[in-house]
């Protein structure tokens, strides 16, 4: 088995008896990107040297250390909207496309501190703006399975990267599915954690109150080792709840005897591919067979999550890219004279089509006259949302749906129809309304060979219960075994 695919887990195992080192291991996932990553797109910035250096500092760790950190000496790959100290971070977006970052985010010092080597910097939408990775300012990336389709947005980079073997893990974003989405198209492992488990300090922000870090990965033991890594109260971090946080690793092997999985009507919706529903169903069925007893359930306001977010969302986005003014931030035009024409030729230049969208939605909802008529009911259906999922967890332990309606569609298919692109994520955007965690694995393909994800979501701060859920399922199935053909 070649270095570049092993899994974390596999990979520590080898570091520890000294059987491959760190810096031979680096370099076979360098030489992979090298040789495989112009056809996939995942990177923006590949980290060559100072990943070789963190490889060989880690060497000495091993080497030295009767304990090393969890992740001593594995790659990871990093989206683009986490800042990491020194390396250049653009958000997907032409307005930082220079921008060196003063500070590492939590998130990334939680890697440091781990022993991670920071591979490169991973290609996502404009501002983590996008369903399909189509709205990155600079290339898509395509889906390993098939270059002609998406990966799969906003986190399409990163799943894409994990994948194809060009880093062992990674770190995206979730703000309306952006992890569970690509993670379904490309056949990963990813997890959402709860809104206020991880830090958000050092990430661009796009909707404040939904956005949330989390990994992708080629299996659960890796989505708990890196979970086990990130999840820690952060006082830089105003929304970081600060509760301590199980040994993810140690539940894993918990199983589903006896656990109840709700199952609601409203996720299986009309238009759904029928692989699609027929293999959820499926996994369903394998869970049911491992002990787990489903329970139908209900989410009656389900229907009006699509609105509420791109409501709330673009509100929030339009308020927090205000900063972006060709004088404080980012890109300044050359061409402008005077105050007012440097602010709208910045923005004009710099910002892409789906983020200009997105902010004049977001001001309008905003203005004077039409703030009560859209964002403050928005808010009130949100609550109302968020109470659906309370009043079924004293049904069930966990809810078990697809993770979009269909496989990954061809790159281009979407983009003249911005409507129809927001409709991918109608199954994991009430989650993030929500504030609570999820995931997604994989579980089948459709009859083109194209990964179909199972999504589990859970009880607030109750990760655990999701990944021993995902791991009983893993470890009764082989379908995350399965690789692209590059």
């Amino acid at each position: 088995m070649k270095p570049y695919s092993l899994t974390i887990h596999q990979a520590a195992a080898l570091l520890r008896k000294r059987e491959l080192s760190a810096q031979e291991l680096t370099r076979s996932v360098l030489e992979r990107i090298s040789a495989l990553d112009a056809q996939v797109c995942a990177y923006l910035t590949v980290n060559v040297q100072l990943a070789l250096q963190q490889a060989e500092a880690a060497d000495h760790i091993l080497s030295s250390s009767p304990s090393p950190p969890p992740l001593c000496g594995i790659p990871i790959a990093v989206k683009d909207v986490i800042l990491t100290q020194g390396i250049r971070s653009t958000a997907g977006s032409r307005i930082l496309e220079d921008f060196l970052p003063p500070y590492d985010a939590t998130v990334v010092q939680r890697l440091r501190t781990a022993g991670a080597v920071l591979i490169g910097k991973v290609n996502c939408d404009e501002f983590a703006m996008g369903s399909s990775n189509e709205y990155s300012a600079f290339m898509p990336t395509r889906n390993p399975w098939d270059r002609a389709r998406v990966p799969g947005g906003s986190s399409g980079g990163s799943a894409a990267a994990v994948s194809a073997d060009l880093a062992l893990a990674a770190l995206g974003t979730d703000t309306g599915g952006s992890i569970r989405l690509p993670a379904a198209f490309c056949g990963v492992v990813g997890l959402k954690p709860t809104y206020g488990r991880v830090s958000r300090f050092g990430v661009v922000a796009y909707a404040s109150s939904l956005d949330q870090v989390g990994p992708l990965t080629k299996d659960l033991e890796d989505c708990a080792l890196m979970l086990q890594a990130l999840a820690v109260h952060d006082p830089k971090d105003s929304t970081s709840v600060n509760t301590p946080a199980p040994d993810y690793l140690a539940h894993l092997a918990h199983g589903v005897a006896g656990l109840r999985v709700g199952i609601p009507k409203e996720y299986f919706v009309e238009g759904m591919q029928p692989e699609v529903e027929a293999t959820v169903q499926q996994a369903i069925t394998q869970l049911t067979a491992l002990g787990a007893h489903p329970i139908p359930i209900s989410l009656p306001h389900t229907e009006y999550a699509i609105a509420t977010y791109y409501i709330i969302a673009t509100a929030e986005a339009s308020s927090n890219l205000s900063r972006y003014d060709g004088m404080k931030y980012g890109y300044r035009t050359p061409s402008a004279t005077g105050l007012e024409a440097t602010y709208y030729q910045s923005r004009a230049e710099a910002f892409g089509r789906e983020v200009k969208r997105r902010i004049l939605l977001g001001t309008y909802v905003l203005s004077a006259g039409y703030y009560d008529a859209y964002y403050v009911q928005a808010q009130k259906a949100r609550t109302l949302i968020r109470q659906d999922f309370l009043d079924a967890f004293s049904q069930c332990d966990v809810i078990a749906t697809p993770v979009a309606p269909t496989t990954a569609f061809r790159l281009g298919e979407k983009t003249e129809d911005p409507l129809t692109m927001y409709l991918s994520d109608i199954l994991t955007i009430a989650v993030n309304l929500s504030g609570l965690p999820a995931l997604s694995l994989p579980c089948g393909f459709d009859g083109q060979h194209l990964p179909i994800g199972l999504q589990l979501i859970g009880q607030p701060f109750k990760e655990e219960m999701l990944l021993q859920t995902a791991y009983a399922y893993e470890q009764a199935t082989q379908w995350h075994t399965h690789k692209p053909s590059l």
